[in-house]
């Protein structure tokens, strides 16, 4: 941007450009004209000023033969858009002096800091990173949990298309998606097990950040940061150079344009801009006199407004004459200027009374800084050249300064001395001293002195000034020095003029004058003489006007002339110079505050001229800028009455563009300006009295337009302009503004209807204008403002009964119409996976365009059911997001809520139970889909049980029964089937048959379990049946066992070649897994029902007694056997006889084995391997041990028994070895089997071990011995095994 204080050089570069601009459009056929050679000085749209003259017209079309309708059209649309460019020129005049000096409003700092906006290609730049994290692309390391968590976002959130209708509407942001994110991972985290030494708070901080290292990408977070703070600070304030170059965006203006009329204007100028304000307010209160006196009201609600009106209009002046007097005069100086003794304006609101307060001369204050710095003395010669010399300066009535101490030969310093003064005039005395030498002398020597009497204006670099030197002193010294008087901001101008007036200055004499600000509004012209801090004689320029004048005859002294006239007065001033008279009239010009501009002669005459040449040489810098504007076609937007334009309409164009420019800018502002726009906006309706009532109804509908195409407004900000309006239509503003016009209400109502239309539609489509509960809030802003437009007034609040219906029948058709969208991404979802599964298919329907009934004929029951469980997964999940974003707006109407979730699964009851009644009988595909649905409503506290959930359970019920009986029937077969074919081969914990049974039983109670059936007592029922029913299949299972069990025992042999076979094993651990499965199987948790189990438990531990002593008495049966091989020994039998004789006999010639030690080798062996066999193979150590205690006590018993029955005879020797053998094997290898001590020594061991002992002693001496059988030392291992 050109700056204002920018020298000619840069303005005529500027210049030339737009030379060549119009150049160009001058070749392009008259296509674009300058702005100051229109038809009509000023556009249509409410910017016609009242009272102005047309230019000159349209020049006319070349040739009639270019009359065609198109030219006509073309010729129409060109003026158009010249008229629609003087409109946004004179708006944007108005908009700079607003931003150039505001004295209403300031720029808030309150307001929320608003987010940068996602746009569609940021979008999917973030996607992509998703993507490439999920892929396995990036190096960031992450466990599976939060992998999971980022595919369930990227899935649900970030790839849906309401997200994607958000970034279009401009209200998404990057705040918005960390927000969803957190509170999706919220929930995941919580149901996380805990950790020892990390909790969830730093588990939730981790995983945002890895979510932040994702959405940034590989972007460098310093500049990622210093552009955030940029944005920042540009979004919180603004300066005046950035408020010029938005404004110039919004309204089109271009760089150029704005140069020339900032300069023009002379926007850089305080004073002129306040002069200006002043102007205007004097204008606006004549127009309030004019309405007043002429009738022209506009039309109120009631007439007895009209009187209402023209107060509000003066009292709306007032405040902003309040406002500028309150601006500070003199900013940053050490005195501050007196306010006025009197009533704020009277001077302008009572001008031309008589009984107006004059100021006196101690109201007018100034006060003076001057700078003096001494450089040199030149000239000074008498003096020696080591003599000291040094300068005093002083302003007279002040104190003295002294500068320091120099040599007579280099007389230099460079000392700056600061006064101040409160004399427009003052004497600065500067003298030279030299040190006396003498002793006796009391003050140094004078040697010479200046008087200088500068003003504002003098020079203020170095000068030379010849010295008055005193007597004894023959130099002629002069003084370099400069003095600098620094002008008082509430000085506005200074300088000699002639005057001469009819009550002060009433003799033709030059004299000094100072226009002086006492307030905003209070101006004063002071003659002063020197030396003098009061004025001679004063003039207060209330009520005068200022202009140019023609010399006056007469008078002699001054060469350009000005007055200024009031009535009943006239002051007459001259000047020396064209540019001094131009410079005091543009002064008195802003301090009198009249509406007529003064037009200096010169630029009279170049008006009336052709081809006029270059500003005349003393015309001053504004006069330049003027003239320059005036050229360029500008200064009929500069000029221009502001009183005599429609501001409504024009601020009602300026809000709409700029609404426009901050949708479009880089920040998600959802409808709210920025602060400067704000700012401005403020100014420009208390300047220029835009009543509050029309600003926010044109905002209202600018808004509403916004929203109903799509764009995402706050409803918050509707609310809030909302507020205003029904306040002020219904007459309850806080500020006081009591005036109602017809237009206001009529447009009031239409906006209220518009409004409540966009509401109740917002809410019907909550899940799209609000997707994942973002804006924060919004959807309860929402609910709030439709709350309030139903109110009929301000006061009376609606009843909660009629807010309640309408939201009910917004939520109705909210079901409605998330159903339809619902289905309609289901078969399209389902289109593109049947195009990947079967891509052929599909591509032939396309090509033999079936028809949708065509297509419904081929759908296959399976296909309609897995169709219909897809929807269902797509329903649950709306439920639950309308849950987690939704329900705190709704907290207020939860029942409604319910309803509408019942509503909607209502709707989608027609499509479950279309799909299940085509489903072929005796099916159960149809099971997951009750499980789905049933475990999603009963942990909803409002849907469970609810009506479509007691329709779900009635729907399955029947199907549930069928379903058991089915099972119980068919688990039934397959224990029979089973059994009759069992080879009872091991298989995991039991048989083959046991196997399914006990997972058949479990999975069944475990599908019933995972239902969940919501009817406690039918469920109660479901499950004591299942558990009846295992009792009852378990209990036939063991019965056949049992039986097996006795018929494999039945058919084995009674020798010692038994082995026990695998399946005995079997069939003992099928009873241990019968036990346990029981235990879960047909326990009941109820006291009463805990029959069932006790039953089982019982029959089970009697059967395994029964198995275990079967087997017992077969191992008894075995010993018997080979007891009955010992009885052939027997004493006194014939064939004990005839076996020792022989054995004996051949003993002389030959080696002859030990006969009978076979025998109880394999029985050792037999009982080795039976326990081998059982303690390896029998799963429950229980049943071995007791199975042992029984064999070895039993065993006991029948040996025991066996040598009762013979205690009357000897054993055979053979008897004897046998026995021993057997009973210490079978001693040791049960201790060795964990048999305890009590049982082995039992009562009969002892008596077995004794008679042993004792047989062997007998037999010793009578055979001569045993050979190494004995029974010592009987826990010993023998060395024959």
């Amino acid at each position: 941007m050109l700056d204002p204080s920018s020298s000619e050089e840069e303005g005529d570069e500027v210049v030339e450009v737009e030379r060549k601009e119009v150049a160009t459009s001058k070749s392009l056929g008259g296509a674009r004209r300058p702005p100051g050679r229109s038809a009509d000085d000023h556009g249509g749209g409410g910017l016609q000023p009242r009272g102005r003259g047309s230019g000159s017209g349209r020049p006319s079309s070349p040739s009639p033969s270019v009359g065609s309708d198109k030219e006509k059209e073309d010729q129409e649309k060109m003026q158009r858009e010249e008229e629609e460019k003087k409109k946004r020129l004179q708006l944007y005049v108005f908009v700079m002096r607003c931003i150039a000096y505001p004295f209403n409003a300031k720029q808030p700092t309150d307001m929320a800091r608003r987010q940068q906006k996602i746009s569609k290609l940021q979008l999917q730049t973030v996607k992509d990173r998703f993507q490439a994290f999920l892929n396995g692309e990036t190096q960031i390391v992450a466990d599976e949990a939060f992998i999971n968590a980022v595919q369930s976002y990227y899935e649900i959130f970030l790839k849906s298309d309401r997200v994607s209708r958000m970034v279009q509407s401009g209200g998404f942001s990057a705040s918005d998606s960390r927000e969803v994110f957190k509170k999706h991972i919220e929930k995941r985290v919580r149901s996380l097990p805990e950790i020892d030494g990390l909790s969830k708070e730093t588990v939730l901080s981790s995983w945002i950040a890895k979510f932040d290292t994702i959405y940034r990408g590989e972007e460098d977070i310093r500049k990622h940061q210093q552009r955030m703070t940029a944005s920042a600070a540009s979004e919180l304030i603004l300066s005046k150079d950035q408020l010029y170059e938005m404004f110039q965006q919004i309204l089109g203006i271009k760089k150029f344009e704005h140069q020339l009329l900032y300069n023009a204007c002379q926007l850089d100028n305080p004073d002129e801009q306040a002069a200006q304000i002043r102007r205007e307010l004097d204008g606006r209160l004549q127009m309030a006199d004019q309405i007043a006196r002429g009738g022209r009201f506009p039309r109120f609600v009631s007439r007895e407004m009209e009187a209402m009106y023209i107060e509000e209009l003066r009292s709306s002046v007032n405040l902003l004459m309040a406002n500028l007097e309150s601006m500070p005069v003199s900013k940053g100086g050490e005195f501050k200027l007196q306010k006025l003794k009197r009533g704020h304006n009277t001077s302008i609101m009572d001008m031309g009374q008589e009984d107006e307060n004059l100021l006196s001369k101690s109201d007018v204050v100034l006060s003076f800084t001057l700078e003096v710095v001494i450089m040199e003395v030149q000239g000074l010669k008498s003096l020696a050249s080591n003599r000291i010399v040094y300068c005093t300066m002083e302003v007279e009535g002040g104190h003295k300064l002294q500068t320091d101490q120099a040599e007579a030969s280099k007389p230099i310093w460079g000392t700056q001395g600061d006064f101040t003064t409160t004399q427009p005039l003052p004497a600065v005395k500067v003298k030279l001293f030299t040190e006396s030498t003498g002793v006796l002398a009391l003050e140094d020597k004078e040697l010479g002195r200046v008087v200088l009497h500068p003003t504002p204006n003098s020079p203020k670099q170095c000068e030379l000034h010849k010295m008055t030197v005193s007597k004894g002193c023959p130099d002629e010294l002069k003084i370099k020095l400069a003095i600098r008087m620094d002008k008082p901001q509430n000085m506005k101008h200074c300088g000699y003029l002639w005057a001469i007036g009819k009550n002060v200055w009433k003799r033709w004499k030059k004299r000094f004058f100072v226009l002086v600000q006492v307030s905003q509004y209070t101006f004063a012209m002071c003659s002063y003489r020197e030396k003098k801090a009061e004025p001679v004689e004063l003039l207060q320029l209330d009520g005068y006007t200022v202009d140019y004048t023609d010399p006056q005859p007469g008078l002699e002294g001054g060469r350009t002339f000005f007055n200024a006239v009031k009535e009943g007065d006239t002051v007459i001033f001259a000047s020396d110079d064209e540019q001094d008279r131009i410079l005091w009239v543009q002064a008195m010009y802003r301090a009198t505050g009249q509406s007529h501009k003064p037009v200096p002669p010169t630029q009279v005459q170049k008006l009336n001229s052709r081809g006029g040449s270059a500003p005349q040489l003393d015309a001053p810098i504004s006069q330049f800028y003027a003239d320059r504007a005036q050229k360029h076609g500008m200064d009929e937007f500069i000029s221009a009455n502001p009183c005599n334009f429609d501001h409504a309409s024009l601020f009602e164009l300026v809000q709409r563009l700029t609404l426009d420019h901050r949708l479009n800018d880089s920040y998600s502002c959802l409808g709210w300006f920025s602060p400067g726009q704000v700012f401005v906006l403020d100014e420009y309706c208390a300047r220029y009295g835009v009543r509050g009532c029309h600003r926010h109804l044109c905002y209202l509908s600018d808004l509403l337009e916004r929203a109903e195409n799509g764009a995402m407004i706050d409803p918050t900000l509707l609310h809030y302009s909302y507020a205003f309006c029904a306040s002020h239509v219904h007459g309850n503003r806080p500020d006081g503004i009591g005036t109602v016009t017809v237009e206001e209400k009529e447009r009031f109502e239409e906006i209220k209807e518009r409004l409540r239309v966009l509401l109740e539609n917002q809410i019907t489509h909550f899940r799209y204008c609000f997707p994942f509960g973002r804006p924060e809030g919004a959807l309860k802003a929402t609910l709030s403002l439709l709350e309030r437009v139903l109110m009929k007034d301000v006061v009376t609040p609606v009843p909660q009964e009629d807010v309640k219906a309408v939201i009910r029948k917004c939520l109705e058709q909210a079901a409605i119409v998330n159903y339809q969208r619902l289905s309609e991404y289901a078969k399209l979802e389902g289109k593109k996976r049947e195009m990947y599964e079967h891509p052929v298919f599909c591509l032939a329907s396309q090509v033999m365009d079936l028809t949708i009934q065509n297509v419904g004929r081929l759908v296959t029951p399976a296909k309609k059911l897995e169709d219909t469980i897809r929807l269902s997964e797509l329903v649950i999940e709306v439920l639950q997001q309308n849950e987690e974003h939704h329900a705190e707006a709704f907290a207020w109407w939860s029942d409604l809520m319910v309803e509408h979730a019942e509503t909607f699964l209502c709707l989608y009851t027609a499509d479950m139970d279309a799909a299940l009644e085509i489903q072929p009988p005796d099916s159960w595909d149809s099971f997951p889909l009750f499980q789905l649905l049933n475990d999603f409503l009963r942990v909803d506290y409002n849907l469970c049980n609810g009506k479509f959930h007691k329709h779900l359970q009635d729907l399955y019920a029947p199907l549930v029964v069928r379903y058991v009986d089915l099972m119980e029937s068919s688990i039934a077969q397959s224990i029979h089937r089973g059994f009759e074919r069992e080879s009872w081969e091991p298989v995991n914990n039991g048989s083959a048959t046991s196997e399914d049974l006990f997972w058949k039983l479990d999975a069944l109670q475990t599908f019933i379990r995972d239902l969940h059936w919501p009817e406690e007592e039918f469920g109660k029922h479901l499950e004591t049946r299942l558990k009846l029913m295992s009792s009852d299949m378990i209990e036939s299972c063991i019965k056949r066992i049992r039986a097996a069990f006795e018929a494999k025992l039945q058919k084995s042999s009674r020798t010692t070649d038994f082995r026990v076979p695998q399946s005995i094993c079997t069939m003992f651990n099928v009873m241990v897994d019968a036990k346990s499965q029981s235990a879960k199987l047909c326990a009941v948790d109820l006291g009463q029902e805990r029959q069932y189990h006790s039953q089982i438990d019982h029959l089970i531990e009697e059967t395994v007694k029964e198995m275990i002593t079967l087997l017992v008495a077969k191992f008894v049966v075995i010993l018997e056997s080979v007891l009955s091989k010992l009885s052939r020994y027997d004493e006194g039998t014939l064939f004990s006889s005839f076996l020792s004789f022989t054995v004996k006999a051949a003993s002389k010639y030959v080696d002859v084995p030990k006969p009978g030690m076979d025998v109880a080798d394999c029985y050792v062996t037999f009982v080795r391997h039976s326990q081998d066999m059982l303690r390896e193979k029998v799963n429950e150590e229980i049943y071995v041990e007791r199975l042992f205690d029984q064999w070895y006590t039993s065993s006991m018993n029948l040996i025991g028994t066996w040598l009762t029955d013979r205690m009357d005879l000897q054993l055979h020797v053979y008897q004897l070895k046998i026995l021993i053998r057997i009973v210490k094997k079978k001693y040791r290898d049960f201790r060795l089997q964990g048999v305890l001590d009590s049982t082995l020594n039992c009562k009969m061991y002892e008596t077995i071990r004794n008679r042993l002992t004792l047989e062997e002693a007998t037999t010793s001496v009578r055979e001569g011995g045993m050979q190494g059988i004995t029974m010592r030392d009987s826990d010993e291992d023998d060395n024959d095994n």
